[in-house]
């Protein structure tokens, strides 16, 4: 097996490992999944926030996320409101339950990523910061990865 090979599947577990850990505290303590956080964290960081953009964020289908922002929209975290230029297009926005919401579940995050990452020197972190960083402008940049891309 090479190198990189080794690298994209130990990058792989961790991430699943991080997503599940973080996910199951993020449920237990606030009945909110990971995903849902991802959700409203984007349209919270998104003055005029479309569906299109959080599938482009997230490398999904726009389908996937009409759907779970139905899902958003039906627990009152956010809603649909008409696109100021655009009348067939919704913006999307939290509302003010959405930001309670949001502002609870993001210190569960961030203290369970600081517990399961504590014995990691912070350099390392550091540096793996700046090369997925690097590699994800990489990717972003030559569209490689979306939803029918090849």
């Amino acid at each position: 097996m090479s190198h990189t090979t080794s690298v994209f599947l130990d990058l792989v577990r961790v991430e699943t490992r991080l997503y599940n850990a973080v996910g199951a505290r993020l449920r237990t303590e606030q009945g909110l999944s990971l995903g849902q956080f991802e959700f409203l964290q984007i349209i919270d960081q998104s003055d005029g926030c479309r569906v299109l953009d959080i599938a482009g964020e997230l490398a999904i289908t726009v389908g996937a996320v009409s759907k779970a922002v139905d899902r958003l929209v039906a627990a009152h975290w956010c809603a649909r409101i008409a696109h100021p230029q655009d009348r067939r297009s919704s913006v999307l926005r939290l509302t003010p339950k959405g930001e309670e919401v949001l502002a609870a579940a993001r210190p569960v995050v961030e203290s369970t990523l600081a517990s399961l990452t504590q014995t990691v020197p912070a350099a390392d972190l550091r540096r793996l910061a700046a090369t997925l960083h690097s590699l994800r402008a990489v990717l972003e940049a030559d569209n490689q990865g979306q939803p029918g891309s090849t």
